[in-house]
């Protein structure tokens, strides 16, 4: 995929979390291609560094990865600092890793949805703090994934769908303190993704096929639709929007 380029992106420095795979490994690629430096976390190394060599293959810049896994508070923040040790200051924040595993209400238990929390929404707050010096100086965008499951009420993973919510309180709260400083913060709203992990546990024809008949636009979504978003909202395209949530879901209803 070719992205629009945005100018003022090349050599701003770029932490990802969650890039080894889906909608992070596009966003990757995508700041590689406008000659931002990238650093991302992920869990998993060996999809993580095919991503690093695809990267450098297609933009002759190769991302930075580091494992971690962002449930441990300090090792993210360590991997904030490793980033800036190699790259400079953060300029931008991209607060992407999420898990949506499915479950009910009945057998959920406390330290399940402790650990869902922990991983998609807990996480979104300390990076932001991680790089509040750096973008205090600078100026700064950080861009927060969030999801149209929680605008639609979706059923059968409530964890997940009220982390995405709080995802919106945040930014918003996040938005007006940081403003003065000139560190906008908006959120990035997908809709339904058809990436690797979705495809393989979730999208049958009978399921896409219902997404698309409640969506305006009659196609899927893909991650490269997302990362064009993100772009935008990185860039000084966007430079007087801040505090908002951008929804790329085909206009689902």
């Amino acid at each position: 995929m070719t992205y629009p380029i945005y100018n003022d992106l090349n050599g701003k420095t770029v932490f990802i979390t969650g890039g080894g795979s889906g909608i992070g490994a596009s966003f990757v690629s995508a700041f590689a291609q406008q000659g931002a430096q990238v650093a991302f976390v992920s869990l998993s190394t060996d999809p993580a560094e095919l991503v690093c060599d695809t990267v450098e293959n297609n933009t002759g810049h190769r991302p930075l990865y580091i494992q971690c896994d962002i449930r441990n508070i300090n090792a993210l923040q360590a991997a904030i600092n490793q980033a800036r040790d190699a790259f400079g200051p953060i300029d931008i924040l991209i607060n992407n890793a999420a898990r949506d595993d499915r479950h009910s209400v009945e057998n959920y238990t406390a330290d399940a949805w402790d650990s869902a929390m922990d991983t998609n929404l807990r996480p979104h707050f300390f990076t932001a703090q991680a790089c509040l010096n750096d973008m205090q100086k600078n100026g700064g965008s950080i861009i927060n994934l969030g999801s149209n499951s929680a605008i639609l009420g979706l059923a059968g993973y409530a964890s997940y769908v009220t982390a995405k919510a709080g995802i919106i309180g945040l930014t918003k709260a996040l938005a007006r303190e940081l403003g003065p400083s000139n560190i906008r913060v908006n959120a990035l709203i997908p809709g339904w993704v058809l990436t690797e992990r979705q495809k393989e546990l979730w999208a049958t024809p009978e399921t896409v096929k219902e997404c698309l008949s409640q969506q305006s636009l009659k196609k899927t979504i893909t991650e490269d639709d997302v990362s064009n978003a993100a772009l935008f909202l990185a860039s000084n395209a966007s430079a007087m929007v801040t505090g908002q949530s951008l929804i790329v879901d085909g206009g689902r209803v």
